[in-house]
């Protein structure tokens, strides 16, 4: 390998995800549906980006892996779910199939890859194409469409493996990470700023929240102003502040105007006004490391659009 081609590839912003993600079927007409990773990838492969960006396939979580932020015995009952045909319910909202363990198990690995890649130079940044999502799956308790936490596993395998201090994590997801926020809540090596729909699902993140936790409620009808000048007023200063080493992103694209499952109306541009953002952050605090995992996002051609375009600016 050349010189210029190693420089090349470390430049490079790395795709991870898996088939085994796309197995993952809760059943028929649930939102959370395999073909929102199919959608993504055919918009990315539409508009030639698809081939500008490292692949990797994601790897198993290993349990030691999942234990830094999941309770043994919860790891042991998700194991023991998974059914050997048909579906079983962990809540009225999230269900396994026979291949739900394993889809679960690579969205976890696949932050875990982004982060040795990313942390390593082998990669300028990383966007994990992945599901079942995870951030409103807390350390004892799977919900929420998620069943473990992939990006707190990602965040917690950054502190320990590498040492590092300072992580953010920006959540702008139309659901309130519950989830990471029980995980990581008064953790002074964790930041998490997020914006959500309230009231709405999971119905928390607003009376109370630890001093590590910047949760920003957004009416229902609130726009893409709205959202923008929450970010510049209140994340912004946030992140500023802590210095993050490292940035990873929950990256719900469920608050788009087109999305029917909440009813926040941002548009295209918001996303990648936000993306911008978080890269400009990241470039003058922490190296240009960013990690970015998918969370929500239902409506399939704003998913495919939105994604493609917040992977551009990642590239860019």
């Amino acid at each position: 390998m050349t010189t210029k081609t190693a420089a090349a590839i470390a430049d490079a912003t790395a795709y991870i995800t898996h088939i085994d993600c796309l197995k993952h079927d809760m059943g028929s007409y649930h939102p959370e549906c395999p073909q929102r990773l199919s959608t993504i990838a055919e918009q990315l492969e539409a508009t030639g980006l698809l081939a500008q960006l490292q692949y990797h396939d994601a790897p198993l979580a290993t349990t030691e892996q999942l234990a830094r932020v999941h309770a043994p015995g919860y790891i042991t009952a998700i194991q023991n779910a998974s059914p050997q045909s048909g579906l079983h319910y962990l809540d009225p909202d999230t269900t396994m199939n026979p291949h739900t363990l394993n889809a679960a198990l690579r969205a976890a690995g696949a932050v875990v890859l982004a982060v040795d890649l990313v942390m390593t130079q082998q990669a300028a940044n990383a966007f994990c194409a992945v599901r079942p999502p995870g951030h409103h799956a807390e350390s004892a308790r799977a919900m929420g469409f998620c069943i473990f936490n992939n990006i707190a596993v990602g965040v917690a395998h950054a502190l320990e493996q590498y040492g590092l201090q300072r992580a953010a994590i920006l959540d702008f997801d139309v659901h309130h990470g519950n989830g990471t926020e029980e995980i990581f809540g008064s953790d002074e090596h964790v930041l998490l700023c997020s914006t959500f729909q309230h009231p709405f699902y999971p119905n928390c993140g607003v009376e109370s929240h630890p001093r590590n936790c910047i949760n920003v409620p957004l009416a229902a009808g609130s726009d893409g102003s709205v959202f923008r000048q929450a970010v510049l007023d209140l994340w912004l200063p946030a992140v500023g502040t802590f210095r993050p080493e490292i940035i990873f992103i929950s990256a719900g694209f469920d608050a788009h105007r087109e999305d029917e499952m909440a009813q926040l109306i941002l548009n295209d541009a918001d996303y990648v006004w936000i993306t911008q953002q978080i890269k400009t952050l990241a470039e003058k605090y922490a190296q240009g490391r960013i990690v970015s995992v998918l969370e929500g996002g239902y409506a399939l051609k704003a998913l495919g659009r939105c994604v493609t375009q917040h992977i551009k600016v990642l590239c860019n």
